[in-house]
């Protein structure tokens, strides 16, 4: 069930257009209940919607979640496999819902090392949804310093002499949308772990010993209320 709106306390403004997920815990959170991981990720995942749509209904304009990173490929295979089964199950509710849901969909990352099958899911789903209004990223086979990378070979490929920042922005897979106010970290590590190395430069930070599928309502009103108590100078005064 998704949250409903007489719960909300806080709305966001133009001053937290963007808020940024590292959904961590789901591995952790099985593990308490004496469960396999993949069931902490069939969990995380249904509160992964449910915060979608938390924050779209408090004034989010965009959202950006780290779902699966470069080096997410290193865990066991039938882990990795039950998460590009969730992730490709999500698509295929996201084109069937597509008239009663107002969200973009994109997908940030190296897209090419996945099955033709689930990389045409992906850009049916990205074409369908292009003209709706609430942006959602989903970062996936992501990392940050492969995005760089890939930034430069662009740009190298363009022909570039001389690179400016507004440059290599323009080259990142997020060119599309302005950098995130807020990174929000589950899970109780305090790092960014590759993810929008170059887009966190101002953005703030917020990290949270919840466990992902335990992020509830009353949280994300916390933070976002943390948000707005904090003064952002971007180097003045």
């Amino acid at each position: 069930m998704f949250f409903k709106r007489k719960e909300h306390h806080v709305k966001a403004d133009g001053r937290l257009r963007h808020i940024a997920f590292i959904m961590d815990g789901n591995g952790r959170w099985a593990k308490k209940r004496s469960m396999p991981r993949e069931y902490g990720h069939v969990n995380g995942a249904k509160n992964f919607k449910k915060v979608i749509r938390y924050c779209g209904d408090i004034g989010i304009k965009i959202i950006t979640v780290y779902a699966f990173s470069t080096e997410n490929w290193k865990r066991p295979k039938h882990e990795v496999d039950a998460i590009l089964g969730l992730l490709s199950d999500y698509i295929d509710d996201a084109v069937a819902s597509m008239e009663e849901n107002n969200i973009r969909l994109v997908f940030l990352g190296d897209k090419s090392i996945f099955p033709e099958t689930l990389q045409k899911k992906i850009a049916n789903v990205e074409k369908m949804s292009e003209q709706k209004e609430l942006l959602l990223n989903i970062a996936l086979n992501y990392g940050s310093r492969a995005e760089l990378a890939h930034a430069c070979n662009v740009l190298i490929e363009r022909g570039a002499s001389h690179v400016t920042e507004a440059d290599v922005a323009a080259a990142l897979y997020t060119a599309h949308c302005p950098d995130p106010d807020l990174i929000v970290r589950t899970g109780g590590d305090i790092r960014l772990s590759n993810f929008l190395l170059w887009q966190a430069a101002y953005a703030e930070l917020y990290f949270t010993d919840t466990l992902w599928p335990d992020l509830a309502p009353h949280e994300i009103d916390k933070i976002v209320d943390e948000f707005y108590r904090r003064k952002r100078r971007y180097g003045g005064l």
